[in-house]
């Protein structure tokens, strides 16, 4: 992969940045309560520097406590904060990689928990994700925030950040006064395009008063809000040149709010890479001054965009979680060793949005925890266990010899394969079918989802340069492990698919869901799915794009997968755009050989169906468990085999296995 531009220096004001790449903002939850940085939240963001990226943008950082947008947020709204904030470029400058704060104001976009009190906005118009209430600022309030902005700034400087980044995006406090869709204010500050823009304006001018002209100041946008009643590209574009006038150096172009349709802002797998960087060139020519481009931008499109004018800078978001050294295997022409980030958005956004956890990513299962794995900083120029060139921590040798079998070639059994092999173990994985991969397979057969297959080929080649065999159409019973004896098993079985008590369910045309994606049954229309779980609606994507007319019947009154999620909204988006059907609270009472009955809501009903396909979950394959306890061989049981789940939580308890074993 040849890539001069990417690979090119780059100079804003006095800063000069080794190479084109940017880790942008993206939130971790790993900050203190008290908005101090802890050291998960150091060993991590330098674990990322040691990998090779030029610039790195810390998560959201705020001006005021009022500003919050979650409990644990970076601070910078008082001086006694500077010591806690000089710990993060002390971390970062050791590799080479240039410390960027971001400041930040959630405005409505939070909770009373997180903001100590009513969420203050532009106007008293409760957010549209959220919905929770908000009180509208008052001038003086106005002019207190920017202020805060401006003192934060003069806080990031004296800490020994190379730069600020003004976050302007997403529907944040300065997004919600720049848009209509968020401000109804009538005084200087709302109503007209020039005064829903004043607030911005006054925020860059006086973080540029505090700073100084030297200093590189950066504002992340919104390009387009994407959504009715917001502004579009086109008053950004009229926008941009004010910010540069203000005393804006670089923009980085990003997308959305969190209402827009699809979650733009964090795009999923369904978005095809690159999408935003058509923006990234409009404003760079609006404004006159060097951009960022952002949005699912693979190395190839980084260098073309480089290469065009597009953008000067690129920033990789998530696949900085998933592979925090891919800069470096990129520069030194390891591809085939990224680990590649495939936009499922389980480990990152959705974990931290919508199950209120700290942020870690499905495919790397160290993303977070290299405080505790020994692959951090921690202050330290190199801490434990991280080595100068950025490629983590040694192998533990402590292990050497101890014979491990893992049962299952599956995301589990991979996973805790590559754990196991990097602790010392001799380890041997035993699969049952004739590939590895598990349910991965199947999963990477519907539309947009061809990638997640990338990481099982990844898993692989990594276990084979560790000489870990992988034995392939193997059985193992118990007298095999009476007979070996191992030192340890970690049983990584899988699951088998659940069957309902339905009458005709064993009839000729029912098939399962995996054996449908995985091409080993003819497709026959019109087809009814059983179940609208992700399984279940994945599947009718893929019927359908191969052109067969799909009902899907839910026992459940509210849809399993919602349209709150990046997938789920596509999802649904394609099935309804194809002609397929989901219907609600339907309880299937038989499978004939042509049609499917039901009932809903006390009436019968009949779907034609020349083939019925279930994706009704999952059973624990486990039935070894019990013959490894009479054997007295140790046992970790993980993923389906524990319990079916999603790939993320199959991923990290394989890893926590290998690691524990």
């Amino acid at each position: 992969m040849k890539l001069d531009h990417l690979f090119s220096t780059f100079r804003i004001k006095g800063m000069e940045l080794k190479n084109r790449s940017v880790m942008p903002a993206m939130g971790t939850g790993y900050a203190s309560a008290d908005g101090t940085a802890t050291d998960r939240l150091l060993t991590y963001l330098a674990r990322r520097a040691a990998g090779g990226t030029a610039m790195i943008i810390t998560e959201v950082c705020a001006v005021d406590t009022r500003g919050k947008g979650f409990p644990n947020e970076l601070g910078a709204w008082g001086d006694h904060l500077i010591p806690s904030l000089a710990r993060i470029p002390d971390a970062l400058h050791p590799y080479g990689a240039k410390a960027v704060l971001q400041l930040h104001h959630a405005g409505r976009e939070t909770f009373p928990v997180a903001a100590g009190g009513m969420p203050e906005a532009p106007s008293a118009i409760p957010s549209a994700i959220l919905g929770q209430p908000c009180e509208e600022m008052s001038v003086q309030r106005i002019a207190d925030v920017v202020d805060a902005f401006g003192k934060a700034a003069a806080r990031a400087k004296k800490a020994g950040f190379d730069a600020v980044e003004i976050h302007g995006a997403h529907g944040y406090l300065l997004t919600q006064f720049l848009s209509p869709f968020s401000n109804q204010r009538s005084d200087a500050y709302g109503g007209s395009e020039e005064n829903r823009s004043r607030f911005v304006l006054e925020v860059v001018e006086a973080i540029r008063g505090a700073v100084g002209s030297d200093y590189p100041v950066i504002i992340r946008i919104s390009a387009d809000e994407l959504i009715r009643g917001g502004y579009d590209l086109e008053f950004m574009k009229r926008f941009s040149p004010r910010l540069v006038a203000a005393g804006v150096d670089l923009i980085h172009v990003s997308l959305g709010v969190y209402s827009t349709p699809g979650n733009l802002s964090i795009a999923s797998m369904d978005t095809d890479p690159g999408f935003n960087l058509f923006r990234a060139r409009a404003i760079k020519e609006a404004a006159g001054v060097p951009v960022i481009g952002v949005g699912r931008i693979t190395p190839e499109l980084a260098e073309q965009a480089i290469a065009r004018g597009d953008a000067d800078l690129i920033a990789f978001g998530r696949q900085h979680l998933c592979d925090p050294d891919f800069i470096n295997k990129l520069q030194q022409g390891n591809e085939k060793d990224i680990r590649w980030c495939v936009a499922c958005n389980q480990g990152c956004i959705e974990r931290l949005s919508f199950e209120m956890k700290s942020a870690t990513c499905t495919f790397n299962p160290s993303c977070g925890r290299e405080f505790k794995e020994g692959q951090g900083a921690g202050g330290a120029v190199h801490g434990p266990g991280v080595r100068p060139d950025g490629q983590g921590h040694a192998a533990d040798t402590s292990r050497n010899g101890r014979r491990v079998w893992i049962i299952g070639a599956g995301p589990a059994g991979l996973s805790a394969a590559l754990a196991a092999s990097e602790k010392g173990c001799a380890v041997e994985i035993f699969e049952r079918d004739e590939s590895p991969g598990g349910q991965v397979r199947p999963a990477s057969r519907p539309p947009h989802k061809e990638a997640f297959l990338d990481w099982v080929n990844w898993a692989v080649n990594q276990l084979e340069k560790r000489k870990v065999p992988i034995r392939l159409r193997e059985e193992i019973t118990g007298s095999r492990l009476s007979a070996a004896r191992p030192d340890a098993v970690i049983l990584a079985s899988g699951a088998l698919p659940a069957v309902a008590g339905i009458p005709g369910i064993d009839s000729a045309h029912v098939f399962d869901a995996r054996d449908v994606l995985m091409g080993r049954v003819g497709l026959k229309d019109p087809a009814v799915v059983l179940g609208a779980g992700y399984v279940g609606m994945e599947t009718a994507d893929f019927l359908i794009k191969k052109g067969i007319r799909v009902v899907v019947l839910e026992m459940q009154a509210v849809p399993p997968v919602g349209k709150f999620t990046a997938h789920g909204y596509w999802l649904h988006k394609r099935i309804r755009e194809g002609g397929g059907r989901l219907i609600f609270g339907a309880e299937v009472t038989n499978i004939g050989p042509n049609a499917v009955s039901f009932v809903q809501k006390d009436q019968e009903w009949r779907e034609p169906a020349a083939m019925v396909v279930t994706a009704m979950g999952a059973r624990s394959e486990n039935g070894l468990e019990a013959v490894l306890e009479d054997l007295g061989i140790p046992c970790l049981t993980v993923g389906d085999a524990r319990s079916p789940r999603r790939l993320l939580e199959a991923i990290h308890e394989g890893h926590k296995a290998g690691l524990e074993i």
